[in-house]
């Protein structure tokens, strides 16, 4: 795919500030419909604007140092800011008037603040090592949180209310998940006040039980999705990537490939509405612009320096960011990453509709097109909602339990995806069914009892040549998935001795798991394995660029969620990588002026940029 060119020209500015902008914020007051814009400073101000007339409605004074965060009360009736003095104070949102200034909150600066989805707790974070919980309803501290490292960002999960309530804090070495204890209000009211009394609002449930922690990582900002299932954390410029968390597993697990395109620390991240798309501001000066559907960059803004914030307009049609150049500049959507519905299942198909059409016509699994589409897609509620519809009508449909486990695996919910298997080889086993058994077994980390259900697979194939060597290499894959990584490169290479085989296929998978083997090892410094990976990883994607997409079964995409149209520049931009951190750089000079001369000129500057970063 050819590079994106990066837009420098804002459809418009605001401009007022005195310095780096570093917070934005977009919100609808409680009292009012227009929408308001709150931004924060180094200049020590914030400002209140109406957006639809590019006017300051307020200058926002009372902090003495610099404004360092920001947040807007879900219910549109706060806004708290705080700076490096470790002053927090709160602002009435509808008129910008101070309410209350909380003098020395924290001992560093305040990093970060979000309110929680019902607008009673605030959280606070700091280079203390400490995040704060407040109650809104009195602006008393109710518990602090030892971090343990300079806290850089803290968001609330979507649902927080008196039922649960959930809180991601990225800190210099880590992402810490809090939950709270869970209770129904029917629970709390029939114990406390008995049933039929009308009580005061449950207590609030600060989340301060510790529910796991994802290690190894400097991230700068983290976002959740609109429905709370995934969590995205940005990193710094040692890890300038994106990754996405699945927060219904229970061990939180990495959800595809890390996002690359930014070669700084990435400041601030942003999750539109929909939850279609996400905004990036970065260091290196530059917003991109995703589609979390398949995690690509659609977009690139270019500020004339660092980007330290950014956030979606309330309509999802712009994008408002802000750093060292002083302005918030705002930035078109196009229509083609928005179609004219605004829709996210418009988008979702058009998209899928149009990688679909590359792939091989050959089609083990008997999925039909909208699901198949939706699938590729990543379109979740569109597949759930079709497969539903299925079962609801014929209850011993055995491929839409097959096809809805396939689903929930690429959620990472093994226990409904084991569910939804059984169901189907229960009612006829078929191939399919013992596949996603297969598939959801390994994801339970139950390895043997995985091998077993793709040999049942194996009896339907009914011997035909090419359905074997599919269910093989699906097989090795799953398995690679379940950390077995040295028997699932053999059974592949196995594969490949083979005659009449799909060489194509085999040198794909291979390619695809080896960027997998070798970026963990980079991730432990083991930086000679790794370039031993990417090595390889590159021969067998140069073998396979001419045909990868043609030749390549659309399972791949369908059941795993493959970016196979990347892989040959991420496998050899990582060998690239992996060249520099061995000290071999004629080596990895030879390797960049290699690429150099391979890709479209388009793709050229972005190449360059990175190469310079290294």
């Amino acid at each position: 795919m050819a590079a994106l060119i990066p837009n420098i020209t804002p459809i418009r500015a605001f401009e007022d500030h005195e310095d780096r902008v570093v917070a934005v914020a977009v919100f609808q007051p409680q009292y009012g419909s227009d929408e308001r814009m709150v931004t924060g400073s180094y200049d020590g101000m914030l400002r209140l604007w109406d957006l639809k007339t590019d006017v300051v409605l307020k200058k926002m004074e009372g902090h003495r140092s610099r404004v360092r965060a920001l947040a807007i009360s879900r219910d549109g009736k706060w806004i708290a800011s705080g700076d490096e003095s470790g002053e927090l104070i709160v602002w009435h949102a509808n008129t910008g008037e101070l309410k209350q200034t909380i003098n020395k909150t924290h001992d560093g600066w305040i990093s970060s603040l979000d309110f929680s989805s019902d607008s009673r707790m605030l959280a606070s974070g700091s280079s203390d090592t400490t995040t704060k919980l407040w109650d809104t309803s009195k602006w008393q501290v109710k518990y602090t949180l030892n971090c343990g490292g300079t806290v850089r960002c803290a968001q609330y999960s979507p649902r927080s209310d008196y039922s649960y309530a959930c809180l991601a804090i990225a800190t210099d070495h880590n992402i810490q998940i809090y939950h709270s204890y869970k209770y129904t209000s029917d629970d709390y009211y029939g114990y406390r006040y008995g049933y039929g009394y009308t009580p005061p609002p449950p207590p609030l449930p600060f989340p301060t039980q510790l529910m796991t922690t994802i290690s190894g990582g400097f991230n700068y900002s983290l976002a959740w999705t609109p429905d709370g299932t995934r969590l995205l954390s940005g990193g710094n410029g040692a890890d300038p990537t994106i990754r996405e968390w699945d927060s219904t597993a229970s061990y939180w697990q990495q959800v595809g490939d890390p996002w690359k395109g930014h070669f700084k620390d990435i400041h601030a991240i942003s999750v539109d509405s929909d939850g279609t798309l996400l905004a990036s501001a970065s260091h290196d000066n530059r917003v991109r612009l995703w589609r979390l559907s398949d995690r690509r960059t659609i977009a690139i803004f270019k500020h004339s320096g660092e980007v330290n914030c950014v956030t979606f307009s309330a309509n999802g049609k712009h994008v408002l960011s802000g750093g060292v150049d002083r302005k918030i500049s705002e930035w078109p959507i196009s229509e083609d990453a928005l179609p004219e519905n605004g829709s996210k299942d418009g988008l979702m198909k058009e998209q899928a509709m149009h990688q679909a059409q590359g792939y091989s016509d050959f089609k083990v699994l008997a999925m039909n097109s909208t699901v198949r589409n939706a699938c590729i897609a990543g379109d979740w509620p569109t597949a759930e909602r079709v497969l539903n519809s299925n079962i609801y009508n014929d209850t011993n449909d055995h491929t839409a339990y097959a096809n809805r486990a396939f689903v929930m695996a690429r959620k990472c919910d093994w226990d409904q995806a084991f569910r939804d298997a059984i169901r189907s080889v229960n009612i006829q086993p078929s191939l399919a069914g013992h596949i996603s058994e297969g598939i959801a077994l390994c994801g339970k980390k139950q390895v043997m009892a995985a091998r077993i259900s793709f040999d049942l697979a194996s009896i339907f194939t009914n011997r035909d040549l090419k359905t074997d060597h599919f269910l093989f290499l699906i097989k090795a894959i799953t398995l690679f998935n379940a950390n077995e990584h040295q028997e699932a490169i053999i059974r592949i290479r196995e594969l490949a001795a083979c005659p009449s085989v799909d060489s194509v296929a085999c040198c794909v998978v291979e390619a695809y798991l080896r960027v997998q083997l070798g970026n963990i090892a980079l991730d432990g410094a083991r930086y000679n394995e790794a370039l031993e990976h990417f090595t390889a990883a590159a021969n067998y994607a140069d073998m396979t660029q001419p045909n990868i997409i043609s030749c390549s079964p659309a399972c791949f995409l369908q059941l795993f969620g493959w970016d196979l149209k990347s892989l040959w520049h991420t496998a050899n931009q990582q060998q690239c990588y992996a060249l520099f951190r061995t000290n071999s750089y004629r080596s990895a000079l030879e390797s960049y002026q290699s690429m150099m001369d391979k890709i479209d000129e388009d793709m050229k500057a972005d190449l360059c940029a990175w190469f310079a970063a290294l």
